[in-house]
């Protein structure tokens, strides 16, 4: 697998979210949505730690793509 950077990443993140038809314009929904992720590997890692990995990799989702959005690199 090659290396990938984080605008490789940000612009998958992006790209996924707009075959999928979620939002790639609302910055305050999506702050809200990294808000809830976040809470839930919170919650994972005091209910489920197993569960913590996939819900960090759900934050990491939602924090590239708002990044996208907002055009931070």
């Amino acid at each position: 697998m090659p290396d990938l950077t984080i605008r490789d990443i940000q612009a998958q993140a992006c790209h996924n979210k707009v075959t999928k038809g979620f939002n790639i314009t609302d910055v305050p929904l999506e702050f809200g949505l990294l808000y809830g992720e976040v809470a839930e590997a919170f919650d994972a890692w005091r209910k489920n730690p197993p569960a913590v990995g996939g819900e960090l990799a759900d934050v990491l989702i939602f924090l590239v793509a708002l990044a996208e959005m907002t055009g931070v690199d």
